[in-house]
């Protein structure tokens, strides 16, 4: 569930670099991310992919999320795609999902977090995400596919994985290909990283129950260690987020510990993903955050960090504008 952002962390100020630059075509080098602030697309619109994840497709970064622009129809659900060559800069691709009631969630039905995994095999993009009532009772995972990465994607059914609760989902795609479906599992205590089917529509086994109750997780595997993270249960108000690791996905996992000081409660964001960029120099990981904002949904920021990590331990720094260069995989704070 998404969490509120603190006003005392991030100050809630407006991005006034000038347009043109903001929507110049990206140039080589480093590129300049701006945690907290408005961030505007190639129409100089702030980017709407709330609760999302990212694909990898060629040489472009797709970012899928939940749409919460001002004046859509109230009786559907929207998820936008975004693309970019260097993660700094988006273009506005499509609405990629816009979801009438399935039939049986009510009119005030919940679809969060949309992530979207690649199956090289049937070579279609699968959808996943979070399908609820407005109760938070039925706690399914819905799906949903299309022949190229920013077409329509057409849904085709939610149901229970594993026949367990699904909530706030992740995704995980391992360095081998595997692709992992992590869903918070209120009865269990827990989220579980499960494997996909060869087809990539329904989630075929149980590989690890992670015995703490998290949601907003997000899985690594970085230099030999698989690192899991995730935020407590808190409603809207933010949390330490946590993470744990293991030499093996199985497990046994390591006790969760502090990503950030927890008096600053994540800066005030709360995950959705762990992106790795390699490039030909070093590898970057980045803390995918979302700063929510539930009475004006559709301002809610992003809280993207270069994190410290290695050896089993992962820390976020304070939020600060940064550079990424995608080439060389290398990043710096300004």
């Amino acid at each position: 569930m998404p969490f509120a952002t603190i006003r005392h962390v991030i100050p809630r100020k407006l991005f006034l670099a000038p347009i043109p630059l903001l929507l110049a075509a990206a140039a080589s080098g480093p590129q300049l991310i701006r945690p907290g602030e408005v961030w505007p697309d190639d129409r100089g619109q702030h980017i709407q992919a709330h609760g999302g994840g990212i694909l990898k497709f060629g040489d472009t970064w797709y970012w899928f999320g939940e749409d919460r622009s001002q004046g859509l129809d109230p009786a559907r659900r929207y998820v936008a795609c975004y693309s970019s060559t260097d993660l700094a800069h988006w273009t506005f691709r499509n609405q990629v999902l816009k979801q009438a009631d399935p039939g049986d969630l009510g009119p005030r039905f919940v679809l969060e977090r949309p992530k979207v995994f690649y199956n090289p095999r049937t070579r279609k993009f699968v959808m996943y995400m979070h399908i609820d009532d407005a109760r938070y009772q039925l706690a399914r995972v819905g799906v949903a596919v299309s022949d190229t990465v920013d077409g329509d994607y057409r849904f085709l059914s939610s149901f229970r994985p594993l026949d367990r609760e699904s909530r706030d989902i992740g995704q995980f795609v391992d360095d081998d290909g595997t692709p992992y479906l992590i869903f918070e599992d209120r009865p269990a205590k827990g989220f579980h990283i499960a494997a996909l089917s060869a087809d990539y529509l329904t989630v075929e086994r149980d590989v690890a129950l992670i015995n703490a109750p998290l949601e907003g997780g997000a899985v690594l595997h970085y230099q030999g260690l698989y690192y899991a993270l995730g935020s407590a249960l808190t409603g809207w108000n933010p949390n330490p987020n946590k993470y744990a690791t293991a030499a093996k996905l199985e497990g046994p996992w390591s006790e969760f510990r502090d990503i950030a000081p927890p008096e600053t409660r994540t800066y005030g964001s709360q995950s959705t993903m762990l992106l790795k960029v390699t490039g030909s120099r070093t590898t970057t990981v980045v803390f995918m955050g979302d700063i929510w904002r539930p009475r004006t949904q559709w301002d809610s920021r992003y809280l993207w960090m270069p994190v410290e990590i290695g050896n089993g331990a992962l820390r976020l720094p304070a939020p600060r504008p940064w550079t990424l260069d995608v080439r060389t995989g290398e990043s710096q704070p300004q």
